[in-house]
């Protein structure tokens, strides 16, 4: 399998303050990797630097994602070249469907790719079994693009996203927050039946309750801005049954 996604040595602050520090994690094709860490440690840092928000700033270090140089990336080319975040707190956007902002996303990706956009009645096609898949009321296309939506429903919509772009790589921040049961499993399934050998995925959570249904090839554990330990799944038992101090 090739490298899909290759730092080297980074770091990275905000306002003068290390965040992430001397950072090393490399994701091959096809894998599924878990980023575990408890609070403050600098996981949600690393997929809104990866994502590219102006606030976080590299002081060392490199990132490769696929053959490109992710850092010479503005945001929207790194969305547009493959690169998906799902973040803790989904935003919501007043006045603006879902379904524009849906089918706005995958317009976007084929113009920048110069394929014929698609039509409504082409992307309610493609959308409706997503929606049915995870078991979301048609009717929530046409509302206000997570208004008044439960945090189950908005966890949901971002898999909706993931669906339908089909990422090279997605990024999935707390992706089990606000969940029932079901919908834990509901999600895993649909990201374990995404693996393939052209994609992967890094979820990053504090619990082990995702990861059991998901079981990654890699898991990461988080600490003070860099990776601390590295193993297969048997790491995320190890951290449910002790937690991370101990690690």
């Amino acid at each position: 399998m090739n490298n899909l996604l290759q730092i080297n040595n980074l770091s990275v602050s905000v306002d003068d303050k290390t965040i992430l520090n001397d950072l090393n994690l490399t994701i091959k094709n096809g894998e599924i990797h878990a980023l575990m860490g408890p609070n403050g440690s600098g996981k949600s840092s690393l997929a809104l630097f990866l994502a590219g928000h102006p606030h976080y700033q590299e002081t060392a270090g490199s990132v490769l994602f696929g053959k490109s140089n992710l850092l010479n990336l503005t945001a929207d080319k790194r969305a547009l070249s493959g690169l998906f975040v799902s973040y803790q707190n989904p935003v919501a956007i007043p006045g603006v469907l879902v379904s524009s902002v849906l089918r706005s996303s995958i317009n976007a990706i084929l113009k920048s790719q110069k394929k014929s956009l698609i039509s409504v009645a082409n992307f309610y096609q493609l959308i409706r079994p997503i929606f049915n898949q995870l078991s979301l009321d048609q009717k929530m296309l046409n509302r206000n693009f997570n208004e008044d939506f439960s945090g189950g429903e908005r966890k949901k919509i971002e898999i909706a996203f993931f669906l339908l772009l089909k990422p090279t790589l997605a990024i999935f921040d707390e992706i089990d927050s606000g969940l029932d049961v079901d919908s834990v499993k509901l999600i895993a399934k649909s990201i374990t039946e995404s693996k393939n050998h052209n994609r992967a995925v890094l979820i990053i959570t504090h619990y082990n309750r995702i990861l059991k249904y998901i079981k990654p090839d890699v898991v990461h554990v988080f600490k003070n801005g860099a990776i601390s330990k590295s193993g297969d799944y048997k790491l995320a038992l190890e951290v449910e049954k002790n937690g991370y101090k101990k690690l």
